[in-house]
């Protein structure tokens, strides 16, 4: 047997209940929150039933189009293209429409999130049970802006009563030794607040001179050490904040549950200034309301796990989500780069549950601040994603969980399918294969499966008509729409954008291209023009090669018909450079645009972290009033540092 296959073989399958594996007492009365509504099984029929029919009847259709002629390689190309693409992109559209029901059925908590609900529907509890170890994953980065995220979420817990519950620890994979110094300095000043404690409610300080296994491997290292100091786990990437309150309500939930192994929260993107996050994270915000409820109210207890800003069960997850090292070298062998997916179906392999919360409960991260460092996160999740084909056998799994790993590895292979896709129609048009229609074939094509793969940020925009209150969270009735409807046109720019550069960089994946976890920029803005046209040159060849072809090749009327899939590549590096520009952050902010709900109402944990310049339309300074502000803003830092 390989090496791998005896890792699966190997892996340890729960013995007990875990309910009767919790090491904390528990309330038999609360063990378990029961849905309400129809079985879990039968929702899954039902979203099953959905996205097969739309397969089937959009499949059809383009089917018997395609063979009215006859049927040759560019057929079969834009056929097997579109069955890849597809799937994808209906799950999203069927999750977005299903969410946005039950989130205005008003049954909501009662039949998807039960679990949570009750918890957060009662007072705070004043006492704990359980321990938490907060986890929080460096490398190369910026240690202040790390700390000061630290700092208010301690602040935010002390507030709580329940502080003594938790501990922090940060794990570092730095490898640059003055960004280690200044590292270990910022932990130092940060571990003073903590002085008064006990030894083992002290925050612990770690850093590993080889990052063997990435951020999995150093976060394992850790629990194998000191994980029967805690029962619960919160691993939170360097630019997360969680509010204290959400925190102890997540821990009374898991102590109330014992089923439960991971309790993932909603994340969602902080007030920003940089206009490319901006736009990013208001579509993401409103999106990811109707598209996640909707996912959970089937997937249930197979829910997902992000890696970050979700509450694990420590044993459960010791003993039960040790990954494998995959066979061959990097990119696709070696340790696994994207552990969450994983992990998630390894825990519920053991027997638990794993959870969502499909409601915002201030759980924040930042975004990239530009298109160039949105890239290069996507591909390493891309390149991570890619190494899941051997899991899609392994043994145990639970059937969700398989169809969870195969749909994490086609959302990356969309995008490839889409390009092939759109390129063999495009062919066919110009070379007589077709008549005319056949060249609207493809961008209609195009058109469809970007009106799917948008269709939660539409339910997000229908959700938030229907709240009371909804519009004027994110900044009125003017900002809220027109932020929305420039937000879809960029989305349909970018969309191309980043079929590219998935397509180019899988093609690269059996040459050895490789990405690898390093330090990130958080808030960097500015980006040169010759440094954006390196990054885009496959879509600017591409785009010239198109437009040259359709016009010389199909006519006018062939390039106007492609210009939604053509706009985006050609706009590709003005793009770029223009939302990574400062003053255009400056412009938007300003304006309010692509405002998120905590601008107007900022919570006291975001209060330190989030600059005035990220909200500047809800708090206009001008003249003395800014030389004020800058005044308060010296004084508090000196004052913290006075502190530390």
């Amino acid at each position: 047997m390989s090496e791998f296959g005896a890792s699966f073989a190997e892996s340890k399958l729960p013995t007990a209940s875990p309910c009767e594996t919790a090491n904390i007492a528990i309330n038999p009365a609360s063990a378990r929150q029961a849905q309400a509504g129809l079985p879990i099984a039968l929702r899954r029929l039902i979203v099953l039933a959905l996205n097969l029919a739309t397969l089937a009847l959009l499949g059809g259709g383009l089917f018997m189009l395609l063979a009215a002629n006859g049927f040759d390689v560019l057929d079969g190309v834009i056929f097997l293209g579109f069955l890849l693409a597809t799937p994808w992109t209906a799950l999203g559209f069927w999750n977005a429409v299903i969410g946005l029901f039950v989130i205005h059925g008003r049954r909501a908590a009662e039949t998807v999130h039960p679990y949570f609900a009750r918890s957060a529907s009662r007072r705070r509890p004043a006492r704990l049970q359980s321990r938490t170890d907060i986890l929080v994953c460096v490398r190369n980065e910026e240690p202040e802006p790390i700390f000061e995220r630290l700092e208010a979420m301690r602040v935010s817990l002390e507030a709580t009563g329940l502080g003594d519950n938790f501990r922090f620890a940060v794990l570092s994979d730095t490898s640059d030794p003055m960004c280690a110094v200044s590292e270990r300095q910022a932990f130092d000043r940060f571990a003073r607040f903590f002085d008064h404690r006990a030894e083992s409610e002290r925050p612990i300080y770690r850093r590993r001179e080889v990052n063997t296994g990435f951020k999995a491997g150093n976060v394992r290292e850790f629990l194998e050490r000191h994980g029967t100091e805690s029962d619960f786990f919160l691993p939170l990437d360097s630019d997360s904040v969680m509010s204290g309150d959400v925190i102890v309500r997540m821990a009374q939930a898991m102590e109330d549950n014992p089923q439960i192994g991971i309790l993932q929260s909603l994340v969602v993107g902080m007030p920003a200034t940089s206009g490319f996050a901006r736009l990013f994270q208001f579509g993401m915000r409103h999106g990811m309301r109707a598209f996640t409820m909707g996912s959970a109210w089937w997937s249930a207890d197979c829910g997902p796990y992000w890696g970050h800003n979700a509450l694990i069960r420590t044993e459960a997850f010791v003993t039960h989500c040790e990954l494998p090292t995959l066979p061959g070298r990097a990119p696709l062998g070696g340790p696994v780069l994207s552990h969450d997916q994983l992990e998630a179906v390894f825990m519920r392999r053991a027997g638990y549950e794993v959870r969502v919360i499909p409601v915002e409960t201030q759980s924040f991260e930042a975004n990239p601040p530009t298109l160039l460092d949105f890239q290069k996160r996507d591909l390493r999740w891309c390149q991570g994603n890619m190494q899941y084909w051997r899991f899609l056998v392994a043994p145990g799994l639970k059937p969700v969980s398989r169809f969870q790993i195969a749909q994490a590895i086609l959302m990356y292979i969309a995008p490839a399918a889409w390009i092939a896709m759109t390129l063999a129609a495009t062919a066919k048009a110009m070379t007589g294969g077709y008549d005319p229609g056949m060249l609207e074939l493809g961008m209609g094509l195009f058109l469809a499966i970007f009106f799917m793969s948008v269709s939660p940020k539409i339910a997000g925009v229908i959700d938030v008509l229907l709240t009371s209150g909804g519009m004027r969270s994110y900044g009125g009735a003017p900002r809220f729409m027109l932020s929305a409807f420039v937000e879809l046109v960029v989305s349909m720019l970018m969309a191309p954008i980043v079929a590219v550069y998935v397509t180019v960089f899988l093609a690269g994946l059996p040459c050895g291209r490789t990405v690898v976890w390093n330090g990130q920029n958080r808030d960097r803005l500015g980006l040169a023009w010759n440094a954006a046209a390196r990054a885009m040159i496959p879509q600017a060849f591409l785009a010239a090669g198109l437009t040259a072809a359709l016009l010389f090749g199909a006519g006018g009327l062939a390039l106007l018909l492609a210009m939604p899939f053509l706009a985006g590549l050609l706009l590709a590096i003005p793009f770029t450079v223009v939302t990574a520009s400062p003053s255009f952050g400056r412009l938007v902010a300003r304006l309010g645009l692509f405002a998120v709900p905590e601008e107007s109402a900022m919570p006291p944990v975001l209060r330190s972290v989030v600059p005035l310049a990220a909200r500047p339309w809800r708090r206009p300074v001008r003249g003395r009033e800014a030389a004020n502000a800058g005044a308060i803003a010296v004084a508090d830092r000196a004052a913290r540092a006075e502190r530390a």
